[in-house]
């Protein structure tokens, strides 16, 4: 058991739960590589994946997760919803509420809008996502994938690279991190990297080669143009020339640096198509981690019963 009721945030979460998280994670992975991956530890649960904002990897992954462990799984568009209506958030969550479900799984573009949610509803919420504040599941796969690829936390030094400013992904990343004993650095252009993040434990860099030297691995971040309203760089050819990972600029690394990406990706932007679909990247490996880690999850808050 955890010793939170919602997963809302990395901020101040324990690592001790994080531990747990992340064993319990590795447990499911092992399931989801038999030929039968489906586990009854939730059956008789009911999950609302209520969704403001869109999302493919994410909403795929909850709902396959609930599935695999065989919860009853309903999905929300907000678009679709009475909301289109002038329905208010809190007698829409309400509504849901009524109909006996038992957790909901949230993305919104607005942040603190699940901690919200928790003053409406009874069930657990977990956090898929509120604007650019978290998106703790996300930054729990990755430190999964990481423990998966070199056995550790403690210690690693590990680069996000990016537009950090508009990234919960980061933010979610480094308070994960941080905590569970890594060394993290973050870079990128000056106007995409917030004033206050040294001041949460970690080391700013605008120098993109000199983060991959230091790294043992690196995630690297979308540039995330829907969200800044005005260009906060020159141009795009320009970020690629400075802060993308091509294959130019890891071949001038003298050491094999690993590469994550949380998605979606632009290609030829952030990140060349030779070195995303190359070996030292764990992108897919994400993926997989992502339905595993969010089964524990799920399992842990939910209360479910273990499987052999």
């Amino acid at each position: 058991m955890l010793t939170h009721r919602h997963l809302l945030g990395l901020e101040g979460y324990p690592r001790e739960d994080l531990e747990t998280i992340i064993s319990t994670a590795f447990n499911f992975r092992e399931i989801l590589d038999r030929p039968i991956k489906k586990v009854p530890s939730l059956q008789g649960k009911t999950i609302v994946n209520l969704f403001f904002e869109n999302s493919t990897r994410t909403r795929i992954s909850f709902e396959l997760a609930q599935k695999r462990l065989s919860a009853d799984t309903v999905n929300f568009s907000a678009s679709t919803s009475s909301l289109k209506k002038g329905e208010s958030f809190k007698d829409t969550a309400q509504n849901i509420e009524a109909m006996k479900i038992d957790a909901v799984v949230m993305r919104h573009p607005d942040p603190g809008a699940p901690g919200l949610l928790t003053r409406y509803i009874d069930a657990i919420v977990i956090n898929a996502g509120d604007g650019t504040h978290e998106h703790p599941t996300q930054a729990i796969l990755d430190m999964m994938s990481l423990k998966e690829k070199f056995g550790y936390l403690e210690g690693l030094k590990v680069g996000i690279l990016g537009d950090i400013s508009h990234s919960r992904v980061a933010l979610s990343n480094i308070y994960g991190l941080i905590t569970m004993g890594a060394e993290v650095q973050v870079c990128g252009p000056p106007t995409l990297i917030p004033p206050f993040l040294e001041e949460l434990g970690v080391q700013v860099t605008y120098d993109a080669d000199g983060l991959l030297d230091w790294a043992d691995a690196v995630n690297v971040l979308r540039i995330q143009m829907e969200r800044m309203g005005v260009g906060l760089f020159p141009s795009i050819r320009e970020y690629r020339s400075r802060f993308g990972i091509t294959v130019e600029r890891l071949s001038r690394i003298k050491k094999e640096v690993v590469i994550m990406h949380p998605g979606p990706m632009n290609r030829g932007t952030e990140i060349d198509s030779v070195v995303a679909d190359g070996d030292q990247a764990i992108i897919l490996d994400q993926v997989l981690n992502g339905v595993a880690s969010r089964m524990a999850i799920l399992f842990l808050l939910l209360g479910g019963q273990p499987v052999n």
